[in-house]
């Protein structure tokens, strides 16, 4: 596990190679596109390279553009658009054989005291079971090892380096009609240093797991029914408060509309004492082929 997790964070840690200028390898999760979360947590760790001081992540906003070949490397470009007192924007734009494949705006802002409060029921962390005896990911796919296709078992049941845990079992193989929401316990597979922007582009990549499949599972689709082509939008986090990736926090997601070919996607993370960390949106295609 520890050797999966040291990979991601040498991942997302990317290489300088100008000023302004950062280059980072990608990884194949199994089907040859590059995976839109390695791209916005890749995104965010250049911006964070170019801050000075104690600022943090508290928002970032990214549209995805092409498709990512996960068999090359890609280079992000920084434009350092503001440095204020108490707030800094940056742009990065993801370039992959000169073209763009995807472009984000962060902003960063010094840590301050500020009028606190969190949203009453029913917008709380939902009464969930914890982590423990919950299956991740990996020992479910091993369970249904023979129906997965051949060139997808490898990566489908091999360690992670975020475990993943659903509350509600979910089969992608034979989806059923069920309500567009989902509940998923998430955990960094080892123990994590302590710089602050290092758990934020963690969560940044892990975030695009499992937001899409809650905007499908009303009309009894996954991203491996056939004929369904399924691909990031946009993406947007906000960062509320300090946490640990390498503690458990739960990702409660809802997809309040689809249509047009596009489905969207809300994300809440909290921490096993319920407080609210970060929150997400995306909207992305859900194109069904004839």
């Amino acid at each position: 596990m520890a050797n999966v997790l040291g990979e991601l964070l040498d991942l997302l840690g990317l290489e300088r190679i100008e000023h302004d200028l950062f280059r980072g390898q990608s990884q194949d999760l199994g089907w040859g596109n590059v995976f839109g979360g390695q791209v916005v947590g890749q995104a965010l760790s250049a911006a964070e390279q170019t801050i000075t001081g104690e600022r943090f992540a508290h928002s970032m906003h990214g549209y995805f553009l092409r498709v990512g070949n996960a068999r090359k490397p890609i280079v992000y470009e920084v434009d350092r658009i503001r440095d204020g007192k108490s707030f800094t924007t940056r742009r990065v734009v993801a370039i992959q054989d000169g073209e763009a494949i995807f472009t984000m705006a962060a902003s960063f802002q010094v840590v301050e005291p500020g009028l606190e409060h969190q949203a009453p029921p029913p917008d709380q962390m939902p009464d969930t079971p914890g982590p423990d005896g919950l299956l991740a990911e990996p020992e479910i796919a091993r369970r249904a090892i023979d129906r997965i296709p051949a060139p997808l078992r490898e990566q489908a049941t091999c360690d992670r380096p975020i475990e993943i845990r659903p509350v509600d079992a979910y089969d992608p193989l034979d989806p059923d009609v069920r309500a567009p929401t989902r509940r998923v316990w998430y955990r960094a597979a080892g123990t994590l240093p302590d710089r602050a922007s290092v758990h934020q582009y963690l969560l940044a990549y892990a975030s695009d797991f499992n937001l899409l499949g809650a905007a499908m599972q009303p009309h009894g689709v996954s991203w491996m029914t056939p004929g369904m082509q399924v691909a990031s939008l946009d993406h947007a986090i906000w960062f509320h408060r300090p946490f640990r990736m390498d503690e458990w926090l739960l990702y409660v997601i809802d997809s309040p509309w689809s249509g047009g070919a596009r489905g969207l996607a809300r994300g809440q993370f909290f921490t096993q004492a319920g407080v609210l960390v970060a929150s997400t949106t995306q909207e992305g295609l859900i194109r069904r082929r004839t």
